[in-house]
């Protein structure tokens, strides 16, 4: 059995005013910062044999906190970056709405087919993070890896791997500092943990 730690990163400025974050490479802030550090205890009698994250500052930071006091190498992978919002990248949903009427309607009436101007397609931006996949393959089993990403490539990845189509991936939530677990086996593979925040339960 191997088991995939998903790991998204903590709360940046962009999340706490609701702005598009893809490829715009904002940092940690206080918040985030210390959400990580909740998160970090909270693996810290955890296996850990290899860490993976994307190469824009939220992840790696959040990465590096977690690793803290392990002697293992962060993989910066470009293939686990947020999608490429393009001409949206900061902006509010509302401010969406006024410069870009039709990219809002078809973030609303969601498909695989969305596109984002300046920025990338949807199927572009799964088969993008898909080949991260290729990485695990050089693990032998029994490893457990943590991965350090976005909302948007972890929903990619859990689908994946559990076989979902990506139609699903909009009914997946992947909150700030979050941690899923994936174990896959020979013959199958189990999604046992989604989405858990019960580390931060005090954060105010």
């Amino acid at each position: 059995m191997s088991r995939l730690l998903l790991v998204r990163h903590g709360i940046t400025e962009f999340n706490s005013s609701r702005r598009f974050a893809g490829y715009s490479d904002v940092e940690l802030n206080d918040e985030g910062l210390r959400q990580v550090e909740k998160l970090r205890d909270r693996l810290a009698k955890e296996k850990i044999d290899a860490i993976y994250c994307s190469d824009l500052k939220r992840a790696v930071a959040t990465a590096e906190i977690i690793a803290s006091g392990r002697n293992l190498e962060i993989v910066r992978c470009p293939e686990l970056r947020e999608i490429n919002y393009g001409d949206a990248e900061g902006l509010t949903f509302e401010e969406i709405g006024h410069r870009y009427p039709k990219l809002a309607e078809a973030i609303t009436n969601f498909t695989l087919e969305i596109s984002f101007p300046g920025g990338e397609s949807f199927r572009g931006f799964i088969a993008r993070t898909r080949k991260f996949l290729d990485r695990l393959n050089k693990h032998p089993v029994e490893q457990t890896i943590l991965i350090v990403s976005h909302g948007g490539p972890l929903r990619v990845l859990v689908c994946d791997l559990l076989g979902i189509d990506q139609s699903h991936w909009r009914q997946l939530r992947c909150d700030n500092a979050s941690l899923s677990i994936v174990e896959t086996y020979p013959q199958r593979v189990v999604l046992s943990l989604l989405n858990d925040t019960s580390h931060l339960r005090d954060e105010v």
